[in-house]
C-alpha cells in the first residue's frame, strides 16, 4: 500500500475489539466467508490467549488472513493514524508508512527489515517520526536497540 512491493504470503489485519468477544468476532468472520486455520478448534480460546491472533482463511479465495486482536496503547495509536484508503471500492483503515516500518522493527526478522528497506526508498517516510514513536517504544520496553535498527535500514536504503 505505500510503493513497496513484495509477495506476501497472507493478509495481517488489526481488529480493535473493544467491548466485544473473540467469539463474536470468530462467528462475524465465519459468516462473511472465513474460516479458522487452527487444527485444533476446541484450543482456539487458548491459542488466541498466547498469541494474541485469530489465523484464518477466506474461504473463496483461500487467501490466509492474520486477524491481530489488538490492544491498548501502540496498536490503538496506529489505529487513529490511519489513514482511509480505497481498496477495491471499500473505504479501509491503513496503516501510514511510518507505523508500518515501527511494526516492521518490533518484528525485526530479516524480511521486515528488508521491507524497511524497501519502504525507505519507495515512499516519503517521515523517518523522525518513526524514531520518536520507536524511542517511546524502547522507553516502555526498557531497552535501546529499536532506533539504531531502524537507522540501519535507513542506512542500507541509501547506499543500495
Amino acid at each position: 500500500m505505500h510503493g513497496a512491493v513484495r509477495f506476501t504470503e497472507d493478509i495481517d489485519v488489526t481488529v480493535l475489539l473493544g467491548s466485544l468477544s473473540t467469539r463474536t468476532l470468530v462467528q462475524a468472520l465465519s459468516q462473511a466467508g472465513f474460516a479458522l486455520r487452527v487444527d485444533d478448534v476446541d484450543d482456539v480460546d487458548d491459542f488466541v490467549e498466547k498469541t494474541h491472533v485469530l489465523p484464518m482463511v477466506h474461504e473463496g479465495s483461500h487467501v490466509p488472513v492474520d486477524v491481530v486482536l489488538g490492544g491498548p496503547g501502540l496498536e490503538e495509536l496506529f489505529a487513529d493514524r490511519a489513514v482511509p484508503t480505497d481498496v477495491g471500492g471499500f473505504s479501509v483503515p491503513v496503516a501510514t508508512a511510518e507505523d508500518v516500518a515501527v511494526m516492521k522493527v518490533l518484528a525485526g526478522r530479516p524480511k521486515d527489515l528488508e521491507d524497511i528497506v524497501a519502504l525507505a526508498r519507495t515512499s516519503r517516510l517521515d523517518a523522525s517520526g518513526v524514531k520518536e514513536t520507536l524511542a517511546l517504544v524502547e522507553q516502555a520496553l526498557d531497552q535501546s536497540d529499536l532506533v539504531p535498527l531502524f537507522e540501519q535500514c535507513l542506512q542500507r536504503a541509501r547506499h543500495g
